[in-house]
């Protein structure tokens, strides 16, 4: 009898832990894959937005943006919503977010928390940088292109990183029209101040930051 509550005890203890961690995470619904504009209207109204209010994102349209830039859209396969060269799938995609700093786990599809501090202005040089609601943070992670920290990782290495990353942030433009959001891609990233914050290693390199919300009327 002792034995037995002392193990629904230890039971409970690593329960309540673990519930601790996990909350820390995003847990997003599905995306809505059946709504939105067609896709001649979104391409339409795409456009780049550089004035947003205050007003946060709601849970569905962070789930919906998220999937559409860098999904899974073929589960069997681990496809992805944009095209990757060799099918590294090398792009990590980040969240900064007022609430913290997060990573896209596209195979569960939840933003899995890194810290909870608010890096917000780290991501740019613009003033709208550090009041928008998210910042999309695309980084190459070099280490599935056989980079290894402390390698040399030149410009002509990262050239299919550069063109995936548009992949994805083209996505999240027609997400966004589609969503009645604004977005900005920028390279206007001060990436050797924003790397240390998001605790990045030597071969994981900062491509481009985009900049979501709801515009301002």
């Amino acid at each position: 009898m002792k034995k037995t509550i002392i193990f629904v005890i230890c039971f409970m203890a690593i329960s309540l832990n673990f519930n601790k961690v996990s909350s820390q995470d995003i847990i997003m619904p599905a995306p809505d894959k059946t709504g939105g504009k067609p896709l001649m209207q979104a391409l339409n109204e795409r456009q780049t937005i550089r004035a947003f209010s205050k007003d946060e994102l709601t849970l569905q349209q962070l789930s919906d943006l998220l999937w559409a830039g860098w999904g899974i859209n073929r589960p069997d396969l681990k496809k992805r919503t944009a095209p990757s060269a060799r099918n590294v799938q090398e792009i990590e995609v980040y969240a900064v977010l007022q609430g913290g700093l997060y990573l896209y786990d596209a195979d569960s599809h939840i933003l899995r928390q890194i810290h909870n501090k608010d890096i917000r202005s780290f991501c740019g040089t613009q003033d709208f940088v550090a009041t928008a609601p998210l910042n999309l943070v695309y980084v190459a992670d070099m280490g599935k292109l056989g980079k290894k920290e402390g390698d040399v990782i030149k410009d002509s290495d990262l050239h299919w990183s550069y063109a995936n990353t548009g992949f994805i942030a083209q996505n999240v433009y027609l997400c966004c029209a589609s969503e009645n959001l604004g977005c900005v891609i920028r390279g206007m990233v001060p990436k050797e101040k924003l790397a240390p914050e998001m605790g990045l290693r030597s071969n994981q390199v900062i491509i481009l930051s985009q900049t979501v919300g709801v515009p301002q009327n």
